[in-house]
């Protein structure tokens, strides 16, 4: 059962704020929104999609296929504030009180940090990608009083990736074994690369880059970018619908594209192959159909992850005027359509009706509440922060409030950030969150009484 709620009333003064960071201007903000930083460009494309860039992509062409194997705002009166059972780590189910109150423990200041990953067998590491195309490093101290940023940058491929309003570094994933890094960017044309990276010894060799993957992109926004390797140790890749505004070309619908999509393959060499599809991929076999697709009908996802404790998939999608949305897919579930273009959140979009078997999502958060770009993040499975276990938590880019979702309510969280470009997991499940302005944070808590 679907469970929406909407945020409540900001103050306008807080909007204002964030629309001089943000460079937003009428009423459908972008991550351009991700990637926006105070010195880009804001433009329009005249048809209520607010970008921070004029840039435009490549023209699109034909992608091969390949093998296939085996300050609190209030809250509406909509929204509740009831307490909610969670289920915990060892699948009991718990009262959440006394909850501690969340604080941000600044743990590093970077250049537009914009990604998080965590390596496999290093649980005093975090990996934070820039915008700029660096990843950086930084050792947890011991005494819980910070972290140290390590001088030796761990992989550099700044001349490659282009420097639009939503390109860039966008995302970072260790594999399995840890042997390996992957990064989603987009390159100097600006369309998207899925690279690997040899790691060794803290540092990725960059010269021994091998292209996993390539989609071209029509225009310079709605990329996607995030990347993450699943419960079952494959890749998953979160594609937008191609950028402009509407989606025009109705990507996000179509099947024969990777656009708007999120995508799971195996990014191994496999003979002549770059990567091979799983053979239990949901289109696998269907004629004229990309095999690689894993969830279609997504406008601009930004940002997924999966529940360590279930398996559960949390998708945060960035709505386009009016609507931004979270949806909730359970374990091994795929083949989901999540209704763009056609559906807007749960609401009908441009007239149209929604495509048969569409979900609508879990939650969703209105733009008239001064919302207008969703920065998802994760399920907390953390052990420092009591009364947040089973709680996804996320955060929305202009109000750069943080906010919990569990058990069909929405709670606004005490901390606040500038600017919240994505969120992080440790090893240890606490959760990051960074700031486009810079700032890279750690959720702590003050003990409740």
């Amino acid at each position: 059962m679907n469970r929406l709620r909407v945020l409540g009333a900001i103050a306008a003064a807080e909007l204002v704020l964030a629309a001089a960071f943000f460079g937003v201007h009428d009423d459908a903000a972008d991550k351009s929104d991700v990637a926006a930083g105070a010195a880009s460009t804001t433009t329009s494309s005249g048809d209520g999609d607010t970008t921070t860039s004029a840039l435009e992509g490549a023209t699109t062409s034909t992608e091969a296929p390949v093998a296939t194997t085996t300050p609190p705002s209030p809250l509406s009166p909509a929204t509740t504030r009831r307490a909610t059972a969670t289920t915990g780590r060892s699948g009991a189910t718990t009262p959440p009180g006394p909850a501690d109150r969340v604080v941000l423990q600044r743990m590093a200041t970077l250049s537009q940090p914009i990604a998080f990953a965590a390596r496999p067998g290093e649980d005093t590491v975090m990996y934070v990608g820039e915008k700029g195309g660096r990843v950086r490093s930084l050792t947890i101290n011991g005494d819980g009083s910070g972290a140290t940023l390590n001088p030796t940058v761990v992989l550099d491929i700044t001349t490659k990736v282009s420097k639009g309003g939503e390109q860039g570094l966008l995302g970072i994933a260790f594999a399995p074994s840890g042997t390996q890094l992957y990064v989603n960017y987009t390159d100097t044309a600006g369309d998207t690369r899925i690279a690997e990276y040899p790691f060794a010894n803290g540092q990725a060799n960059a010269g021994a880059e091998r292209i996993v993957l390539t989609v071209d992109q029509p225009y310079a926004n709605h990329n996607g970018g995030h990347v993450t390797f699943g419960p079952d140790g494959l890749l998953y890749i979160a594609l937008g619908d191609g950028g402009s505004a509407g989606d025009p070309e109705g990507y996000g619908q179509r099947l024969d594209t990777l656009l708007g999509k999120i995508l799971r393959i195996d990014p191994r060499v496999a003979g002549s192959q770059p990567y091979t599809v799983p053979a239990d991929n949901p289109f696998v076999g269907r004629s004229g159909v990309r095999p690689e697709i894993w969830h279609y009908g997504l406008r601009n996802p930004w940002r997924f992850s999966f529940d360590r404790s279930t398996g559960e998939q949390w998708i945060a999608d960035v709505g386009q005027g009016a609507w931004e949305e979270v949806n909730h897919i359970a374990a091994a579930r795929s083949g989901v359509n999540f209704g763009w273009n056609r559906r807007e959140g749960a609401h009908s979009y441009t007239g149209g009706s929604a495509p048969p078997g569409a979900v609508d999502p879990e939650y969703e958060l209105s733009h008239g509440a001064g919302n207008c770009s969703i920065t998802g993040g994760f399920v907390y499975r953390g052990g420092v922060i009591r009364g947040l276990d089973g709680t996804y938590v996320f955060a929305d880019f202009c109000r750069g409030r943080l906010v919990g979702a569990s058990g069909g309510a929405i709670r606004e969280l005490d901390a606040s950030i500038e600017s919240p470009s994505s969120f992080g997991e440790d090893a240890n499940g606490e959760l990051w969150v960074s700031s486009l302005a810079g700032g890279v944070f750690r959720l702590s808590r003050v003990r409740a009484a």
